[in-house]
């Protein structure tokens, strides 16, 4: 489905990349769009790009809302599954 799913930053890498993390998957992920991004920062994560910084309350309803409709582990498959933005092709 591709929806935009919160996650938390566990660290920050070379080149405008950072390593996400949700449920137990870690995603690298592209922070290129977003400024000041810090480990422990949830941002909102779509096909391997960090698009906006959340508050963890935030990230928190957003999952819980997610859950309730029944997206959030379709969308839990996808980020597993998915290459990371800007990795080497």
């Amino acid at each position: 489905m591709c929806l935009a799913i919160p996650a938390r930053v566990v660290s920050i890498d070379k080149d405008d990349m950072a390593t996400v993390a949700l449920e137990g998957i870690r995603k690298p992920v592209s922070i290129a769009l977003l400024e000041e991004v810090a480990v422990g920062d949830y941002v909102l994560v779509h096909v391997g790009y960090a698009l906006h910084k959340l508050s963890e309350e935030e990230a928190e309803r957003t999952l819980q809302l997610m859950a309730e409709a029944g997206v959030l582990a379709e969308e839990l498959e996808d980020m597993a599954g998915e290459p990371a933005a800007g990795a080497g092709a």
